[in-house]
């Protein structure tokens, strides 16, 4: 791919946070290195060209440098350089803003009660006449294997900046899917550990195990709305033969809406089972100490009297008195040794 970088790593003519940058004609991307100025003057929606550009977590005065040559508004401006922004789409005149919470998920052993499952990013893309820009943050993944499988689609690519906005929501969305099926295993794994009678599960790791899917549900709901919008085809900006492919995007949008969905309700069944079983163990806990405690309360209460050193009382005088009352204590405490044990409370 003919990369436009120059020896620092940033494209010539704009700011460093910029990882690529390219023009594209009629779905093919136009050799050369292009500075900003050139590229203000060879984008031409009319005869198919536009211009892609990508930004790696930019500065305010970085960003200012684009979004001035490109008109953008200086709310979505604000929006793409603080990130932490709630998944949206915005329309600025003929510019569209879309914003995308990305999903990695973190891999681990085992899933303790301060595991990290998912990490977040952000992906900003400003679709407008004649040019493309994305802005990614954090953890969101680089954006090469995009560019690259819409330039071996010069059809798709055709259609200009609204391709490359289906592009990059059709790989986060995927994204969201690859994580959602390594969440499953994580989600059976705890449910088998649950209700296994040899595991005893921590309340605080399941308890975690939530909050990340409140992580990921966060990420992933608030799409919808922005999706149904972009795939419904009443955007002017949006041709219809890529609302046909947004809805595609769409439908696996709600899958993975849908799973999570399950995963809470599987996971809030564990965390009350798990209380449950706790309630159960304690419970059987005092009826073995209950039952300890009657037995030793028969010789305790035998003792107790026979130790008030009253004169007049049953076979203080006999020899075999000893014996006898020895004899009724280990009878005694063999029937109520014999009855929990019948009962399972030993």
């Amino acid at each position: 791919m003919d990369t436009e970088h120059d020896d620092k790593g940033g494209a010539v003519g704009l700011p460093p946070a910029v990882v690529d940058c390219a023009l594209y004609e009629d779905g093919r991307r136009l050799p050369g290195r292009v500075s900003l100025e050139k590229i203000l003057e060879r984008i031409d929606p009319k005869a198919g060209r536009f211009a892609w550009i990508g930004l790696y977590e930019p500065t305010a005065e970085q960003f200012q440098t684009v979004a001035d040559a490109f008109g953008l508004h200086p709310l979505a401006v604000e929006d793409a350089v603080h990130a932490h922004q709630r998944p949206k789409l915005e329309r600025y005149g003929d510019i569209l803003f879309l914003v995308l919470k990305t999903i990695v998920y973190v891999d681990h052993e085992k899933i303790t009660a301060t595991s990290e499952i998912v990490d977040t990013g952000e992906i900003m893309v400003f679709a407008g006449p004649g040019f493309a820009i994305t802005v990614r943050h954090g953890s969101a993944p680089p954006l090469d294997n995009v560019r690259r499988w819409l330039q071996d689609d010069p059809e798709q690519l055709g259609c200009g900046p609204a391709a490359v906005l289906h592009a990059v929501a059709d790989m986060v969305v995927d994204r969201y899917l690859d994580v959602a099926d390594a969440f499953a295993g994580d989600v059976d794994t705890l449910e088998n550990e649950v209700f296994s009678p040899d595991l005893p599960v921590d309340a605080a790791r399941i308890y975690q195990l939530k909050r990340e899917l409140l992580e990921f549900r966060r990420a992933v709901a608030p799409l919808t709305s922005a999706l149904q919008r972009l795939s419904e085809g009443t955007i002017p900006q949006i041709p219809p033969q890529v609302s046909a492919y947004f809805r595609d995007v769409a439908d696996h949008h709600q899958r993975v809406s849908e799973q999570i969905v399950t995963f809470d309700e599987l996971i809030t069944g564990m965390l009350s089972a798990s209380i449950a079983q706790l309630g159960v163990q304690q419970n059987a806990d005092m009826r073995r100490i209950s039952a300890w405690a009657a037995l030793v309360a028969v010789p305790t209460m035998v003792v107790g009297i026979y130790g008030m050193n009253f004169e007049y009382m049953p076979e203080l005088r006999s020899p075999y008195g000893y014996p006898a009352v020895l004899t009724v204590i280990a009878v005694a405490c063999t029937v109520i040794y014999r009855a929990l044990s019948r009962n399972k409370w030993l």
